[in-house]
């Protein structure tokens, strides 16, 4: 089964996707879906409009989760090539909703960051509320997974020791186009993850070598804090990264981004430069500081 999130004007739908076609489900993003009660049994048997896979603009996978929980350092390949030593913990930090981007959105690229870098990576979706949980029971709560490019910021990243101001500037994560449930890809075990630059591989991988995998995940951070239906987890990047090439290599005004994972689909992304900043305030919080 693929689900996605679609734009229609000036509102969102949840699609079912079936072929060429996208089905309506009547309710506003895969979030909505995934909130509901049996929705697996459910999402078969719903009826709506039918668009034509080729016209559709897709929304983020998920456009408002309740959390989005991140992995660094998570690819055999990429810890060796940052150079340091494997872990015995995943290593987390979180991104905020308003990161996120459509599977096909131009990525603006920020005024005030010259290390614009890449970092294509499986994204784990849950489906079901989970706490405290067994592997086996991380496994059974996931819903599926989606394609996710967790753009960084390096000369922001590592301004301090805490990677976040890196990590969260606005509409700088892909993240989609469907989420495909783990039936139709084993599980996402062992899947093939690239990631180009126009045209040229950047990132080429297989989730296998993924230190901690899915389930190992959702298990670890249900200890810390509930997750619930719709919350995304980016499993972390391997090896390939600009920041890690000599000389360094960042992305460009005119350049496309393309992250794909085999059995899953791909994010392409057209890198535009950012307009020029201007300064801005709530009203009632400049009056109320007068």
């Amino acid at each position: 089964m693929r689900l996605a999130t679609i734009r229609r004007g000036d509102r969102t739908a949840a699609v079912r996707v079936e072929g060429d076609t996208a089905v309506e489900l009547g309710v506003p993003d895969v979030r909505a879906v995934l909130e509901r009660p049996a929705w697996s049994s459910w999402v078969p048997s719903v009826e709506g409009p039918r668009h034509p896979l080729a016209a559709l603009d897709w929304a983020p996978l998920v456009p408002s989760p309740s959390k989005i929980v991140c992995v660094g350092l998570n690819y055999r390949s990429h810890i060796l090539e940052m150079g340091r030593e494997l872990p015995t913990d995943p290593t987390l930090f979180a991104k905020f909703a308003d990161t996120l981007l459509g599977a096909h959105d131009d990525l603006v690229l920020p005024a005030n960051s010259e290390e614009v870098d890449w970092e294509a990576e499986l994204g784990v979706v849950v489906g079901a509320p989970v706490r405290h949980a067994s592997t086996d029971q991380a496994a059974a709560a996931i819903a599926g997974y989606t394609v996710l490019n967790d753009v960084s910021m390096r000369d922001w990243q590592w301004r301090t020791t805490q990677w976040l101001s890196g990590k969260v500037f606005e509409a700088s994560t892909p993240v989609g186009p469907c989420l495909v449930t783990p039936d139709e890809v084993g599980n996402a075990a062992d899947l093939a993850l690239r990631c180009e630059v126009d045209g040229r591989v950047m990132q080429s991988s297989r989730t296998s070598d993924l230190l901690f995998g899915p389930a190992e995940l959702v298990a670890y951070v249900s200890r810390i804090t509930t997750l619930r239906p719709g919350d995304l987890i980016a499993t972390g990047t391997p090896g390939g990264v600009g920041a890690a090439r000599t000389p360094k290599v960042f992305l460009a005004p005119g350049q496309v981004l393309r992250t794909v994972i085999e059995g899953i689909g791909e994010c392409v992304n057209t890198c535009v430069a950012a307009p020029r900043a201007t300064a801005t305030a709530v009203p009632a919080l400049v009056e109320e500081r007068r």
